[in-house]
């Protein structure tokens, strides 16, 4: 447990719930405690199935690439160490259902597919949205996102930015369960409840052959979108897109 994660036990499940109000943006030390969180949970001996929640309205707003005092505040810098992080948490060996009340942007997305599956609340939202910022896909959803819905939806998603509501989701296997919000920690603990009444050997040893070299993939994939995050950042569209989400208003984009 940490200042911005809490973890609470109840049998085999563990629910890990982090909370950074009022975005739940993700930065470098929070994805490196929650990976240090969840490799203990691997080694304890009794958790065989993980709960990832956030609290507040929306799941995870990504990574702040707009604030002064945010992740891109200091240049690309603080990118490649929240990459590293990332592929941390796709070698975790603990199956892992999120739990998505609301938004879940960029990073968050990324973050929401590292779980095994995704039970959402009908006010969740998915989106890529990394082109209307003028900047380049990350957290290796370039390899996360086509793998869970396919191609060709994960091209839609990232050429157009827009937000996908949950329905739309769940019919193209980005959610697995859409629930009221009230009951949506009940269900994913319900499913991870399923998951962590089987022999946890078992489990293990199938996820890792169904994952097979995922983090290897994901780590090979986020080096490729560091690079190309490093060049559109130095644009003119780059900025523009900074200014503005800052005036929440579309971007006027001239390709330079």
């Amino acid at each position: 447990m940490t200042k911005d994660i809490k973890v609470e036990h109840e049998g085999h499940v563990a629910t890990v719930t982090f909370s950074r109000p009022p975005n739940n943006h993700v930065s470098v030390g929070l994805m490196r405690d929650l990976a240090d969180l969840l490799e203990g949970l691997d080694g304890d001996g009794k958790t065989r199935a993980v709960v990832l929640a956030s609290e507040g309205k929306p799941f995870c707003a990504g990574a702040d690439l707009v604030s002064a005092d945010g992740i891109g505040g200091s240049g690309m810098s603080g990118i490649a160490p929240l990459y590293d992080q990332a592929v941390r948490l796709f070698a975790i060996e603990t199956p892992i259902v999120a739990a998505v009340q609301g938004a879940a942007v960029g990073a968050g997305l990324g973050l929401a597919l590292v779980a095994d599956f995704r039970v959402a609340a009908p006010e969740a939202r998915f989106a890529a949205n990394f082109v209307k910022l003028g900047f380049h896909p990350g957290f290796g959803l370039t390899h996360t996102l086509p793998r869970a819905i396919g191609q060709q939806r994960a091209d839609l998603m990232f050429l157009t930015g827009r937000r996908v509501k949950a329905e739309d989701a769940l019919a193209w296997g980005l959610v697995d369960e859409v629930v009221p919000l009230e009951g949506l920690l009940p269900a994913a603990r319900a499913l991870a409840q399923e998951i962590a009444e089987n022999a946890p050997l078992a489990v293990r040893a199938t996820r890792k052959t169904l994952r097979g070299d995922l983090a290897k993939a994901v780590r090979a994939q986020t080096k490729h979108e560091h690079w190309e995050q490093t060049i559109l950042r130095a644009t003119e569209d780059f900025a523009e897109g900074v200014r503005a989400v800052q005036e929440r208003r579309a971007g006027n984009f001239q390709g330079r």
